[in-house]
């Protein structure tokens, strides 16, 4: 009997072992270099926008391009995975906290302006880069020249954007706000004039208007609304996934390879870009 229950004892242990590396024991590369939720330690999850154009774009053949994506590459590449191990997850505008908040993203890199009101919720590290809120109207429009002229005309932004806000309680009160999922279908609006401008960031209206198919339709007012300091959302309270990532930013402004993506992305609209910003978060 002693050598049975001694045996017995040998096996439970041996399942114990087991069951603790499963729920992501100490060799967990996910758990401490910012893997994947799930607790595969072979690849990070990380949310970025599918229809953005020079920040964050899927493209038909399944790839994915834009600034936010070079970005995202190169912090994961710090954290320790190769481009073939970064899993992207659409992440758009009203979904960003909670797919942060529920673990189903490590990170998120997805014209994710930082302010108080998402800071009670995610962390950020950074800001990586400075756009400004501003407006797109079709090319043939002067009506609009000013955030006033918003007054009495139809706008449109998306769902959760902190520009539609902007503009219903500070620039334009009166404007027929609309608020889409995407800015590709407010976009779609736009150019069949079942509304007069788009707002959001600067940066991405830039990236739709240089898209072939949209050359000389569209123009930008030059109206800068907002700050807007993209920052990456992570989990509240990790702070050594938010160390890491400032780190990782930091050290792509300073070897070049920040300038070299804002160059690629945004030079063929001819968006002048600000310079890299001073990291704040995490301070």
């Amino acid at each position: 009997m002693k050598v049975f229950k001694a045996g017995a004892a040998a096996a439970v242990a041996a399942v114990l072992a087991l069951t603790a590396t499963a729920c992501g024991g100490s060799s967990d590369k996910a758990s401490s270099d910012g893997g994947a939720s799930g607790g595969a330690k072979d690849k990070i999850v990380i949310g970025i926008k599918f229809d953005q154009p020079g920040l964050g774009l899927k493209t038909p053949d399944g790839k994915f391009t834009g600034f936010d994506v070079d970005v995202a590459t190169y912090v994961a590449k710090e954290l320790g995975y190769k481009p073939d191990q970064i899993e992207f997850k659409q992440a758009v505008s009203a979904e960003r906290e909670n797919l942060i908040a529920n673990g189903d993203v490590k990170l998120v890199v997805a014209t994710y302006t930082i302010n108080d009101k998402r800071k009670a919720k995610v962390d950020f590290a950074g800001p990586y880069f400075l756009a400004h809120q501003d407006l797109l109207v079709r090319a043939d429009d002067t009506s609009i020249t000013k955030a006033e002229d918003l007054n009495k005309k139809k706008l449109c932004s998306v769902t959760g954007s902190t520009s539609a806000q902007n503009v219903k309680t500070k620039l334009a009160p009166e404007a027929d706000l609309q608020q889409l999922g995407g800015y590709s279908e407010c976009l779609t609006g736009l150019e069949n004039k079942a509304v007069d401008a788009l707002t959001t960031d600067d940066s991405i209206l830039a990236g739709y208007a240089a898209q072939e198919k949209n050359k000389g339709k569209f123009k930008l007012t030059g109206l800068k609304l907002s700050d807007e300091p993209y920052g990456i959302g992570l989990k509240k309270g990790d702070k050594d996934l938010q160390t890491k990532v400032n780190a990782a930013l930091k050290k792509m402004v300073e070897d070049g390879s920040w300038q070299k993506a804002v160059d690629a992305n945004f030079g063929p609209a001819n968006y002048k870009a600000e310079p890299a910003p001073q990291i704040t978060e995490g301070s």
